[in-house]
């Protein structure tokens, strides 16, 4: 509540007139020490007032969608390549100010040069990996550096059958993989510590392809749709799945680079 009082511009007194109850008694909701909790008339009136649903106004949900609209806690969205490229801006936008968290499916989509994006995207059935990849790259393109927070988890298997051109990485071609592990070594140095890269070990944690947009959603890739994830507690969950993964990770943002070199020692 403390927010929507911030973001209105106005007073306790304007606030609380607004929403038809007495000042005394939303000085009393917004004490830190206090126990008290709003009515359900009240918390309708604020709703109403402030355009937020009740959902997020009771903590169940991490986004604050207009009263009108119905949030459920966990939704499956189907998209095509337009819809989900603009559904991606809408998240990343959205996610400003706060740290953006992924575990990707292969490469770090911010890192993939066009060869790889070609090689990877030559199906039509992956068109939501592309769109990802896409705005990925229109995001780098503008800024020259992520102008968000980044964490990115990746196993340490991945770029190693991609250095030595095994599983499905075996018709892509020597250049291109060298020259792929080379453009990454570039990027990590340039853009730590707003980029930071952390390999761990497939062998002793798993984990699936998914983003956590800050503490306002969170989208589990699961091969041209996301489970999107809007409940708190779930969103929560997910954070410390994350959190798990960096404290078990076997490289640091500290040694990124000298993984990814090590890794280029081994392209055949």
């Amino acid at each position: 509540m403390a927010l929507l009082i911030s973001q209105s511009g106005n007073n306790l007194s304007q606030f609380s007139k607004s929403i038809g109850i007495d000042r005394s008694a939303l000085s009393q909701f917004l004490a830190p020490d206090s126990t008290r909790l709003p009515r359900a008339e009240t918390l309708c009136a604020i709703s109403r007032a402030c355009g937020v649903s009740l959902d997020w106004l009771m903590g169940l949900i991490a986004n604050d969608g207009h009263n009108d609209e119905i949030v459920p806690s966990i939704e499956i969205m189907q998209m095509n390549e337009e819809e989900a490229t603009r559904k991606l801006e809408e998240w990343h936008r959205e996610a400003i100010g706060y740290k953006i968290r992924y575990v990707p499916n292969t490469l770090p989509d911010l890192m993939r040069i066009d060869e790889v994006s070609e090689f990877e995207f030559k199906y039509n059935h992956l068109f939501i990996r592309k769109a990802q990849d896409q705005q990925a790259k229109q995001h780098l393109n503008k800024t020259e550096k992520p102008d968000t927070d980044m964490e990115v988890c990746i196993p340490m298997q991945t770029l190693e059958l991609f250095a030595k051109g095994e599983g499905v990485w075996k018709e892509l071609s020597r250049d291109v993989r060298q020259k792929q592990l080379e453009h990454m070594l570039k990027l990590v140095g340039e853009f730590y510590p707003t980029f930071r890269l952390f390999f761990f070990d497939q062998q002793a944690v798993y984990s699936a392809p998914y983003t956590l947009f800050g503490p306002l959603r969170a989208a589990v890739y699961l091969g041209n749709m996301y489970l999107l994830v809007n409940s708190v507690d779930h969103i929560k969950a997910l954070t410390q799945h994350f959190d798990r993964l960096i404290r078990l990770a076997t490289v640091g943002p500290d040694r990124a680079e000298e993984q990814i070199q090590n890794y280029l020692n081994q392209v055949k």
